[in-house]
């Protein structure tokens, strides 16, 4: 492969017109090129790139852009480009220096002849870009920021792609024939349903906005739609997003925020959208299995408020309504993202709510499972794998090739090992169940968590943990790490998990509970729960915990029967 080069030049008519002759490739070559300007940029691909920019400067969404680069390579063809184009816009977007103009349609992840050559040389295109200002970190922590993770510029797995142009052919075609719709999009952690329930609302915003007199190349995912018929079907179309935990809505707020034809306003709580006054035509409802249903809820005053948005839709304050029905009474259309396996609290939806809604769905042919491992390196089979083993149906021990999966007989050490993966990579963390107090909450000096020698404080912050700067030496509880990714987990299974040597089985201790509301029984409902009841919410918890590293997991058990247990399978 020859080497390529950057040219710059001013993105006004005078400039670009004493410019263009200068090299045949800017009129008959395949380029990759930006345009940037007073914090926006627009990456784009073209084989005539000297007409292209004739283009942008009609567009009144591009015309008021200021300077141009133009990524010039012998060896470049259309597949290279495309692959390029996506490259940089997937990293303009998660380094938030700049709100990225493009569309989400044409991202592309599609191989082709000698494509791990040309990654290394994309990687060396980037360096340069930095160089020159482009970019305001290196790749690596680019990769570990919220905005890249939760970036609508993602290219979909195949089962993703399938799921959103289905929907999207539904949808449109509900619009049509003005009838309403629910669908659900199924899957295990990892597998990318947040990903998909932003990269939608992105989606039908571009369409929305679509200039259909310059529509998008053809062969571009999901092209279809940005043709006259469908913009127009969704004139006056509002989306919102749901999303029940307040840390994870934060961070999602901030993505939104970033991305042109979005807004921080779209996404919600279930507690505004039961208060809105208005109806939605669309709620995709991350997280669905964390809606809650009439129970004590984790501050005071929301009981109250639930009770009012209850007689607010309803007329009356039933014990039996649920969020779900608000977010059903509030929208025409629903897209439900949802995984009944991550429930956590009592105050959940009930796991016959979310079976119920599943199969309701699936009769309706609006279904989606998703199985397609995005988060952890072990693949796809890693999840199930850790979920039967907190179960008891896994009975034999599977390795993972290329996983960091790791077992501690020693908290001391698991800490060092995480700290000496947070200077290597970043995003590693320090994980446990809910089996200590919070002290730290009330007392600034109070150490939450002793184990063996190590003694650590419960996460100082509820919002936006992961990358507070006092995270890497605190303890993250799952209702600051669900919805999140890391590099490296390392968990600690504390001693509300035990095990029963006489019985071959794991069993729950309520005496080393702590989470405030994770044992409390629906009064307003007249149901108790259990043991047997909550330690299926404990394994839940732990089984998120133990799937949030994407790299690794390092774990240690404090119960020493349940140690020697769990040391067969990791």
């Amino acid at each position: 492969m020859t080497g390529f080069r950057i040219e710059e030049v001013r993105f006004n008519a005078d400039q670009l017109a004493a410019w263009a002759p200068l090299e045949p490739r800017f009129r008959n070559w395949p380029v990759v090129y930006t345009l940037d300007g007073a914090g926006k940029i627009y990456v784009g691909e073209s084989l005539n790139v000297a007409a292209r920019f004739r283009q942008h400067l009609a567009s009144p969404q591009r015309s008021n852009l200021t300077s141009a680069r133009v990524v010039v390579d012998d060896s470049f063809n259309k597949s290279v480009c495309l692959d390029l184009e996506s490259f940089l816009i997937r990293l303009f977007a998660g380094d938030g220096q700049f709100d990225v103009l493009n569309g989400n349609h044409g991202i592309t992840d599609s191989d082709y002849y000698r494509r791990e050559d040309y990654r290394h040389t994309f990687r060396d295109i980037f360096d340069e870009l930095r160089e020159r200002g482009a970019f305001s970190r290196p790749i690596h922590e680019i990769e570990n920021t919220d905005l890249f993770k939760l970036s609508p510029f993602k290219a979909l797995t195949q089962d993703q792609a399938i799921a959103v142009d289905d929907i999207l052919s539904g949808l449109f075609q509900d619009l049509q024939t003005n009838a309403s719709s629910r669908i659900v999009i199924q899957g295990a952690p990892g597998t990318g349903k947040t990903v998909v329930g932003i990269f939608l609302a992105k989606l039908l915003m571009d369409i929305k906005h679509a200039d259909v007199t310059s529509p998008p190349d053809s062969d571009s995912l999901l092209s279809e739609f940005f043709v006259p018929g469908y913009p127009e079907l969704l004139v006056d179309f509002n989306v919102a997003m749901v999303v029940p935990q307040q840390s994870l809505r934060r961070s999602i707020r901030r993505v939104f925020r970033k991305t042109p034809g979005l807004s921080p306003q779209q996404v919600l709580s279930p507690f505004e959208v039961g208060g809105a006054t208005q109806r939605f035509d669309l709620l995709i409802v991350d997280e669905a299995h964390r809606l809650n249903q009439r129970a004590a809820q984790a501050a005071g005053p929301l009981n109250k408020l639930f009770a009012d948005i209850n007689i607010k839709l309803f007329g009356e304050d039933d014990s039996s309504i649920t969020q779900l029905d608000w977010i059903d009474h509030q929208s025409r259309h629903q897209i439900y993202l949802l995984d009944g396996a991550q429930a956590v609290r009592p105050a959940d939806l009930p796991i016959e709510t979310t079976r119920e809604l599943v199969e309701v769905v699936r009769r309706s042919g609006r279904h989606y499972p998703l199985t397609s491992q995005m988060r952890v390196r072990a693949g796809d089979d890693y999840v199930g794998y850790v979920r039967g083993v907190l179960e008891g149906t896994t009975q034999v021990r599977r390795n993972f090739v290329g996983y960091d999966l790791r077992f501690f007989d020693d908290p001391e050490q698991l800490r060092e090992a995480i700290i000496a993966r947070e200077e290597e990579t970043g995003l590693a963390r320090l994980l446990a169940g809910f089996a200590w107090p919070w002290k730290g909450k009330h007392d600034a000096n109070a150490l939450d968590i002793h184990v063996g020698g190590l003694q650590l404080r419960w996460n100082a912050t509820d919002v936006d943990w992961v990358n507070s700067p006092t995270s890497i030496d605190e303890v993250g509880s799952i209702h600051t790490i669900q919805g999140y990714d890391l590099n490296y987990a390392g968990v600690i299974i504390g001693k509300d998990l035990r095990y029963d040597v006489d019985t071959n089985r794991i069993y729950f201790d309520r005496e080393n509970y702590h989470d405030p509301r994770g044992t409390t029984n629906n009064r307003m409902r007249g149901i108790s729960y259990s043991d047997d009841d909550i330690l299926q919410f404990v394994r839940n918890i732990y089984a998120v915990l133990l799937t949030r590293g994407m790299l690794g997991t390092y774990l240690y058990v404090c119960d020493g029967p349940l140690r020697e247990h769990l040391r067969k399978f990791f």
